[in-house]
């Protein structure tokens, strides 16, 4: 009864596809004005550096607040309470990291990707190829969360339930995506995030404050209709909803707010975000501002969520096509209708869009900047060579992220999006922490530290209830599995700060290129010669 009234609760499909529609006609044109001068690498990777802070850090929260951020995170609320905010707390504290300890150094010291930094004293070739594979890696896993948002939004917003069906319309949402990356660069996919962020936060915004006024403004009330609409009952509000299991359960959680906490420091597509300011200065900026808007976003996703299992009902929204990630939009429906339904169906394919292409980018970037120019090449490669390159790779990434989305269709989008911050901290956060504040850290210890971290990460993914074994997981019908824990972060992440000082400790030299270190620690921390980064060649070594 309750898969059949979810199925019929979606609204009208026209007005969903064709205010989606005016979305996309007006992002292409956006795209389209802000295409000129991407023929080279610093307005093709980082727009120039002409951004403001504001306007960074609104397209930062763009970046990040995914269809996991929006359908996930709402839909693990709604069914399993208190659990599901955790998500929100992890995600929120963690920009305290990026403030703290990588904003600013990492604009001070590198150019345009991730592997400037990680390479900046130690051996170009091996270390650059080092960091293009991890973010090859993570940005796939990240990816394949937002295609698998995409199918389940599609699943109810349409009334698409046959998989074939649902695979041709995340090929159309992912082919839109890679022709914004195409045409439009950092540039373009920048204005996308701002334009998308604020659809987005004045979206749930509104939705909260309709909420809390048809319960009196009163959340307590508000949570007592959800405890009565849950088969948790009071348990709803408080934590074990979800990780509540015994032994293993609890060390899973730990594990994921680990992952939370450390893993968006150490994201490619994040950091990537820094070079398109000026200077350190907006750096901070960015940082700040993207906080103040995610602290807006994941205050209503608490409203969302307990008002959509208060007015929607925990069964309804599990047994829906789309699952626990069509709380949001059944709640839409629900109070405002099928136009409602429409707007919000406008925003969470918005997200998935410009997440998605930022995702793009920031793989193609790390591909034609480290392994094309300077691995390939060995830093002498031609500047529109290595954007055509970025676009090939573009488009190879974004069809491989439409066959991963295909495959991982039907998952918990925020749980997929752990584990790939999961694969960031495991593989980044130690490199790059050990390459901005340890003199003595060099090549051997940098490709310990990421391989060691990248490589045990996936092992462990593979071995764990998310590919086999379990009702939930990805491949159904095996059991092949033996690590206990959904996400390995409580092992791969101090394993990876292990390996990359067991592996400097170990080698003979104490330092790669120890007069640079001097030169990166000013640099870092004072912003001196940071101006001239674009004019700063990789000389291979």
């Amino acid at each position: 009864m309750t898969g059949n009234l979810a199925a019929t609760a979606a609204g009208n499909p026209t007005i969903n596809l064709s205010v989606f529609g005016v979305f996309v006609v007006i992002t292409l044109y956006v795209v389209y004005r802000a295409s000129g001068g991407n023929n080279t690498t610093a307005n093709y990777y980082a727009a120039g550096g002409r951004f403001t802070g504001a306007q960074n850090g609104i397209a930062l929260s763009g970046d990040f607040l995914s269809a996991a951020s929006f359908l996930g995170i709402s839909g693990a609320i709604a069914v399993h309470g208190y659990d599901g905010f955790l998500y929100s707390v992890g995600w929120l504290v963690a920009w305290l990291v990026d403030l703290l300890l990588i904003a600013e150094l990492l604009r001070n010291t590198g150019r345009f990707t991730m592997g400037d930094v990680m390479s900046y004293r130690m051996r170009q070739r091996p270390v650059r190829a080092a960091a293009a594979i991890s973010t090859l890696v993570i940005s796939f896993f990240y990816m394949l969360a937002q295609m698998a948002g995409a199918g389940g939004l599609i699943a109810l917003l349409l009334n698409v339930h046959d998989a074939s069906g649902q695979a041709v319309v995340i090929l159309i949402v992912g082919l839109v995506m890679i022709f914004y990356v195409l045409v439009g660069g950092m540039k373009g996919t920048t204005w996308v995030q701002i334009i998308k962020a604020s659809m987005l936060l004045l979206s749930v915004t509104l939705i909260s404050i309709f909420l809390m006024g048809k319960f009196g403004y009163s959340l307590s009330a508000l949570m007592q209709q959800a405890t009565e609409r849950s088969p948790l009952g009071g348990g709803l509000l408080g934590p074990g909803g979800w990780y509540g299991g015994g032994l293993t359960s609890q060390l899973d959680f730990v594990s994921l707010a680990l992952a939370l906490v450390l893993g968006i420091s150490s994201l490619p597509h994040v950091l990537m975000r820094f070079y398109t300011v000026p200077n350190a200065k907006e750096a901070r900026r960015s940082v700040v501002w993207a906080t103040w808007c995610m602290f807006i976003f994941y205050l209503s996703t608490l409203v969302i969520g307990y008002g959509a299992t208060a007015l929607v009902g925990a069964d309804t929204i599990r047994h829906a096509p789309g699952g626990e990630n069509s709380a949001a939009p059944l709640l839409a429906f629900r109070i405002g209708g099928a136009v409602l339904l429409g707007v919000v169906s406008a925003v969470a394919f918005a997200t998935i869009l410009a997440v998605v292409a930022g995702l793009t980018l920031a793989a193609s970037a790390s591909f034609s900047h480290d392994v094309y120019a300077n691995v390939i090449k060995r830093g002498n490669a031609d500047t529109s060579a290595e954007v055509r390159v970025a676009r090939i790779t573009a488009l190879v990434v974004g069809m491989l992220a439409i066959a991963g989305g295909i495959m991982a269709n039907g998952q918990n989008v925020a749980f997929l999006v752990s584990l790939a911050l999961c694969l960031a901290a495991s593989s980044n956060l130690s490199t790059i922490l050990y390459s901005l504040f340890w003199g003595r850290f060099n090549t051997r210890g940098t490709l310990w530290s990421i391989y060691g971290g990248l490589g045990s990460c996936l092992v462990l993914i593979a071995s764990s209830p998310v590919l086999s074994g379990a009702p939930t997981s990805i491949v159904k019908g095996v059991d092949f599995h033996w690590f206990p824990l959904t996400n390995p972060g409580l092992v791969s992440i101090p394993f990876s700060f292990v390996c990359g000082y067991l592996g400097t400790v170990t080698a003979r030299n104490t330092a790669d290129h120890a007069a640079k270190q001097s030169e990166m620690e000013v640099r870092a921390l004072t912003g001196i010669g940071a101006e001239g980064a674009a004019a700063r060649a990789a000389v291979p070594r």
